[in-house]
């Protein structure tokens, strides 16, 4: 049973730099793939060519929420084209897919789950009672053909079961047949159970094509046991947490991610984490926080969102990354072998489609549904899980936050009810102390008895610090609340325009190598650091001017290239020993810093 419910588009709006950072993306790349990409705009789904298997559904499972939390009646509009050309597609016997019945054998299922979802999605932004009739058609369908020993789950779809619970818990809750369950129960059995290969997320093979290693399946898998466990009838034993310790201890990374490029790729600073995990993971946090309402999972959402999420992307998010590094100094070709373990020689390019086209269509899902995750609900009590910038207008009344978090960490709520409910506000392991309305409180979370009728205006401030935490290989690095540091790298771009079997390049959507223009061989020298906040401007990521930074000192080392490579630093220093005198470096959020390096000794006198 979820402990907490989640609103809709309608009842739930970005505001501040969030709503800016969504009109960004709506402006960029995932606002206009249906103009300029052949696999969104030309693709099977709609009667087209090209693509016919998770590449739309991928794009709108984003693009729908982004148009409606915008309100953007054009992009509504085309999301509404797209879903009436995939409902009159749909054949007799309610299969969706676009693909010949003699090939249904073939087609890999996974496309099912995911274009269910997305009707899920739909049908709680835009109310279309059309919807759940052809999520059940399609599901009923599905039941028969696998029931019946016809198809058959394998590859994705059998790497990806449980994504197929958010479009049958959403008939469950509105359909009584048997037929749900028992597809359910099939689902589970052929599908792949990670606890039983888990043993090898430890030691990291690279070159492997293992579906049980890839980053995006485990990215998703977090959350199978949490979105299937009620309708499979069993007890909810919070699987999560012990995948999410080992993943942690053998992968991780400083951002509350995992490497994987595309496999798990154990603790180095330098192997990449893919772009469609880092958007995956979002949601498997999102969800597991709205069935368990464990904090924790509340906090690592925030810690991807405002770090690896913004740092995947240009600026103007018109491009972005297929794998993104810890310690990224240069983000060029390769000539030869790259770094990474399955992926290409350009996957950590800023463009169009560097390495596969999956993080081009999936990485619109980020921030939209982040923003609908900041309130959920139950029983008369409404809680903001992320004290973001937003707006609630929901039965129990009106809920404002006017804040720059994570900038800044001043909030100032105004509260209007319409009936009585109890409002709760999660406070974050990292607030030393959290001051009301000029008042001290010590505690895990804020509670309130709102009254019919009442006007209130709350003021809130989390008192944090910045400090050091302790990384593999003797590394450390710097936090501040849920903002990551490193030390930012200038930069120059080179831009390529060309066109690669039959997709086209071409500004604004076309491709980058970043080089260096800066020095990047530095240890912390002092625990000395300083906040300075700086305000949000027009790029709430921007890489030229970041909304807050930290003043800290440094020394040089002599860290060295990784051995065989001229644009890849070493993954820990060749040296230790100073190579020059102390200075001071503003360091930047993470997601601000394109190049960085995030990942470095303390060296002290």
């Amino acid at each position: 049973m979820k402990k907490w419910d989640l609103y809709t588009s309608k009842e739930i709006k970005p505001k501040g730099w969030l709503k800016r950072q969504l009109e960004i993306q709506a402006e960029g790349l995932g606002g206009n793939l249906d103009k300029i990409w052949r696999d969104v705009r030309d693709s099977s789904w709609i009667g087209g060519n090209y693509d016919g298997w998770e590449r739309v559904p991928y794009w709108l499972d984003g693009f729908i929420p982004l148009a409606y939390l915008l309100e953007n009646e054009d992009m509504i509009k085309r999301a509404k084209r797209y879903i009436d050309a995939i409902i009159s597609r749909q054949k007799p016997d309610g299969w969706i897919c676009p693909c010949e019945e003699s090939d249904r054998k073939e087609y890999d299922t996974w496309a099912v789950f995911l274009i269910t979802k997305v009707l899920v999605v739909y049908y709680e932004s835009s109310g279309d009672e059309r919807v759940p009739s052809v999520i059940y058609r399609t599901l009923k369908n599905y039941y028969d053909l696998l029931s019946s020993g016809e198809i058959e789950l394998f590859r994705w779809g059998k790497w990806r079961w449980f994504e197929c619970f958010i479009a049958l818990n959403f008939l469950k809750e509105r359909y009584s047949d048997d037929w749900i369950t028992k597809l359910a129960v099939l689902l589970k059995k052929q599908g792949l159970d990670y606890n039983s290969v888990s043993h090898l997320w430890k030691i990291p093979v690279f070159n492997n094509t293992m579906g049980e290693t890839h980053i995006v399946n485990i990215a998703m898998q977090l959350k199978s046991e949490a979105v299937s466990h009620e309708l499979l009838g069993s007890e909810y034993l919070g699987e999560a947490d012990k995948l999410y310790e080992i993943l942690r201890l053998y992968n991780g990374t400083p951002v509350a991610t995992f490497t994987g490029d595309e496999h798990l790729a154990g603790l180095s600073p330098i192997h990449g984490t893919e772009l469609c995990s880092i958007v995956e993971l979002m949601y498997s946090y999102e969800l597991l926080y709205a069935y368990t309402g464990q904090d924790i999972w509340a906090e690592r959402l925030e810690i991807t969102a405002f770090n690896a999420l913004p740092a995947a992307f240009s600026d103007d998010m018109w491009a972005h990354q297929y794998v993104q590094l810890s310690n990224q100094i240069e983000c060029r070709r390769f000539l030869c072998n790259p770094i990474f373990g399955t992926v290409n020689r350009e996957a950590h390019l800023f463009g169009l489609e560097p390495n596969y086209g999956c993080c081009t269509a999936n990485f619109n899902q980020g921030w939209p549904k982040f923003v609908l995750s900041a309130f959920m609900h139950k029983n008369g009590v409404v809680i903001n899980v992320l004290p973001i910038p937003s707006e609630l207008n929901a039965e129990n009344g009106h809920i404002k936050i006017e804040t720059n978090y994570p900038f800044d960490n001043k909030f100032k709520y105004t509260i209007s009810a319409r009936n009585d409910f109890i409002f709760k506000i999660r406070i974050p392991s990292f607030s030393k102390k959290t001051i009301v309305n000029g008042f001290a409180f010590e505690g895990k979370e804020l509670s309130f008895d709102i009254r019919k009728g009442e006007e209130i205006c709350l003021n809130i401030e989390f008192l944090i610090t910045p400090f050091f935490e302790k990384r593999p290989y003797d590394l450390n690095i710097v936090k501040w609340g849920s903002l990551v540091f490193s030390v930012p790298i200038k930069y120059g771009k080179k831009m390529y325009e060309y066109e690669d079997c039959g997709v086209e390049r071409k500004y604004p959507y076309c491709d980058y190598e970043y080089f260096p223009l800066s020095d990047w061989n530095y240890s912390y020298a002092k625990d000395s650091l300083k906040v300075d906040k700086r305000g949000v401007g027009d790029f709430p990521f921007s890489s030229d001017n970041p909304p807050v930074v930290i003043k800290s000192k440094v020394r040089k080392i002599d860290w060295g290239f990784e051995e065989g490579y001229d644009s890849v630093c070493a993954k820990t220093p060749r040296s230790r020993l100073p190579i020059g005198g102390m200075e001071d470096i503003e360091l930047y959020p993470y997601g601000c810093s394109k190049l960085r390096m995030t990942e470095i000794p303390f060296i002290e006198d």
